[in-house]
Formats: C-alpha cells, structure tokens, sequence
C-alpha cells in the first residue's frame, strides 16, 4: 500500500515538469479526434446497430412504454456516447503507453534511479503486442460483462475491475522493458501482482474526475513507472532474487 501511495505522490511531482507537461494533453486530443472523427462518420450506422442489439434484448419492451417510447430513439444516442467515453480515454491510454512511455521512462530513470542497469528485456514490437493483448482482454470482458452492468449490483465494480487488469496490463511492460531483463519482467508481474492492481485500481476511479481525466494517461504512466522501477531496484538487492 505504502510503494503504491508514494508512486502516486511522485508521479504528481514527476508530472509537473515541463518535459511532462508537454506530454499531458496530446494522447487525450488525439483520442478525442478520432472518436470524434469516426463518430461523425459512422453515427448513422452505430445508431442502427445499437437499435438491432436493443431490440434482441429485453430492453425493447422497456423503452417501448409510455414516455420512453418518445425519447427512444435519443436514449439509445446517450448510450452511444457513453459508450464513446471509455472508448476515447482507453485510446488515450494506449497512445500514452506506446509513444510516450520511452521518454517517460527515461526522464524518471534519470532523475530518480540512475544507476539501475539497463537490461532491455522488452522491444518495441513487445509493447506494440502487449498493448493488442491488454486491449483484446478488456474488450471481450467488457462484452461478456455487459449484461451484469445492466441487471445487477457489479454495474460499479465490473468497469473499475476490467480498467485495472487494463492499466496495470499496458503500463508494466512498458514501465520494465527498457531496465528489466526478460526474466525480471516476469518476476515482478508475478510477485508485485497486488501492488500493480491496486495502482491500476486506483487510477481507474480518477478516470471518472472531471478535467483531471484529461491527463490522467501520462499521469498514470509516471505512477506505474515509479512504481516498477522502485520494484525492479529491490528485486535486485542483494537477498531479494530468486
């Protein structure tokens, strides 16, 4: 709990630099443009087909009483929005974890552990693959889990759950590759799990903070990569390895 917060604190600190803070809207504007983008395209087509999924659920004989038969047609537009704003902060997520994360990576290594090995356990093709897993898994959890949102108690804690297997799965590897070896990624996947979700967890509630989402991505990232670095220094002290 301790190495989690004072990640956390540090990377409020790390964030405010103004090498950081140059990094802080960009994954965010990209993400909004081409969902916003794609929206503007496709509208027509993700409104019909999000009708047809409606109408196969039980959802249909709802909306077709009384007042909601009216606003229909405007209540399946807002679903699509708000299906729209996990979808432009995950993009953000994903941008900051394969463009970005280099030069974070290398900003806190220097100023905070500048003597910690460089191993280069990772590539850049392992991150780009590691990201298309964290994505695929997230999407088909969301999916399986979209009718427990609608019809029972988990509607809160299933999306929260599924963002932190999402940024702990997309910020580790890419937090490690560049010091780790291939054996130490899979260490500290393996024994700071708890810490990792915890951190994960944490930052999917601050996703729902008005304008702080906004460059929560870069902010997320600095956290997970004090965090693993912190743990990659102690794996290697003496005593702690395997």
């Amino acid at each position: 709990m301790y190495s989690v917060i004072s990640a956390l604190i540090a990377a409020l600190k790390t964030l405010f630099h103004p090498k950081m803070l140059a990094l802080v809207l960009w994954p965010m504007l990209v993400a909004l443009v081409l969902w916003v983008g794609a929206a503007a395209y496709f509208w027509a087509d993700w409104i019909e087909g999000m009708t047809g999924v409606v109408q196969a659920t039980p959802l249909q004989q709802w909306m077709e009483q009384g007042f909601f038969a009216v606003v229909s047609h405007y209540l399946i537009a807002v679903i699509l929005v708000l299906l729209l704003l996990p979808a432009i902060y995950v993009t953000a997520l994903v941008i900051t974890s394969v463009f970005a994360m280099p030069m974070m990576v290398n900003h806190v290594a220097r100023q905070f552990y500048p003597e910690l090995e460089r191993k280069q356990g990772g590539s850049n093709a392992g991150s780009v693959a590691n990201a298309a897993v964290a994505i695929a898994v997230y999407c088909v959890g969301w999916a399986l889990s979209l009718p427990l949102w609608l019809f029972s108690p988990f509607a809160l804690l299933l999306p929260l759950l599924l963002m932190a297997y999402l940024n702990q799965r997309l910020f580790r590897y890419d937090a490690l590759a560049e010091h780790a070896s291939r054996e130490e990624l899979a260490q500290i996947a393996e024994r700071s799990v708890a810490k990792l979700y915890l951190l994960g967890t944490a930052a999917g509630l601050l996703q729902f903070v008005p304008l702080l989402n906004l460059f929560l991505p870069v902010y997320v990232g600095l956290a997970f990569i004090h965090l693993c670095l912190a743990e990659l220094q102690q794996l290697r002290q003496p005593g702690t390895g395997d």
